[in-house]
């Protein structure tokens, strides 16, 4: 059901520079946009679900949603943990480290730069 995700950004080369090294680790490409286009999209198309950072299009500085966050699906439990490894050492704020959250959901918790909240998830885990 959910194409895409699109998330604010403060600064899009930092955004960018955070996203490209998850995104390069979960195998998935830049789709459109760039630097200078003030948006970027990385997925697959006919894939899973794109996210994207942009700078907001009303012109007003971006903000973070509460309660709001985005889950990025792993391949296996080692892939969620190099995700969350890589993301805090990007920058981003450890939000719960990674481990079993009941029913064999496998997860990790962080933020980005901009303060957005992520998951880097798994099923089936034992």
């Amino acid at each position: 059901m959910i194409g895409y995700i699109t998330l604010g950004t403060a600064d899009i080369k930092r955004g960018a520079a955070f996203y490209d090294a998850i995104a390069k680790e979960m195998n998935t490409p830049r789709m459109m946009g760039s630097e200078e286009d003030g948006f970027i999209a990385w997925g697959k198309p006919g894939d899973k679900a794109g996210l994207s950072i942009i700078h907001p299009h009303d012109g007003n500085p971006m903000s973070v949603g509460n309660g709001s966050m985005v889950a990025l699906q792993a391949k296996d439990e080692a892939q969620v943990k190099r995700v969350y490894d890589l993301a805090l050492s990007l920058g981003g704020t450890c939000e719960g480290e990674p481990g079993l959250r009941g029913g064999g959901f496998y997860a990790a918790y962080f933020r980005d730069l901009d303060g957005h909240k992520l998951n880097a998830f798994c099923m089936g885990a034992g």
